[in-house]
């Protein structure tokens, strides 16, 4: 009875892999689907955005934001402190090789990304829920800037928080008040990005 158990099991197994193949080659058959990454394509230009993630803990996490660096055409990622960074076996997992085209650069803190981002002219705007923050998607952001996002359970360091220029907020409706950081690095990227390419 064990037996026949393993081989129904692997036999599901298989009959999954092949139903997975089979749905990879009508995906590539179907002229208008644009779901195959262009490697050959070089970035012409990079928008004049960079994201600092401070102390962020999870290298899924890390490696779905340098998803949406390198979708969004990004200028950089910048890791802070504990936040892990390339090269990363789980980065790379979730990034799916996302984070190979990105410009990255660790710093030891968060402060001092804060001050070599400023030394360059970046605007920093915080993306944490609090009292004094906007609405995302009504603030103007100016070119170059710099978004920060903080860890998974504390956010962004309050020391942090003071160096900020601006705080944003993504409104949220229910019990939970913010949504997971690297869905929230998603939505506010590409709201900067739609507002610059509108211009």
């Amino acid at each position: 009875a064990m037996h026949v158990h393993s081989l129904k099991k692997h036999a599901q197994l298989i009959a999954a892999q092949v139903m997975m193949l089979n749905r990879e080659h009508n995906a590539r058959q179907a002229e208008y689907l644009r779901n195959v990454d262009n490697a050959q394509r070089k970035v012409s230009k990079r928008h004049e955005l960079v994201v600092v993630l401070d102390n962020v803990r999870s290298a899924f996490n890390v490696g779905q934001i340098f998803r949406t660096a390198e979708a969004a055409a990004l200028c950089e990622v910048v890791t802070c402190g504990i936040t892990p960074h390339p090269p990363h076996p789980q980065i790379n997992k979730t990034a799916l090789g996302a984070e190979e085209y990105v410009p990255t650069r660790h710093f030891s803190s968060t402060k001092k990304a804060l001050e070599y981002l400023r030394s360059q002219g970046y605007y920093i705007i915080g993306m944490e829920t609090t009292a004094k923050s906007a609405v995302y998607s009504q603030v103007t952001y100016p070119r170059p800037t710099a978004l920060i996002v903080g860890n998974e359970v504390s956010g962004i360091c309050t020391e942090v928080m003071d160096k900020c220029d601006e705080l944003v907020e993504i409104p949220c409706f229910g019990v939970k008040n913010s949504l997971n950081v690297a869905a929230a690095v998603a939505t506010n990227v590409f709201e900067v990005v739609r507002q610059w390419n509108n211009k």
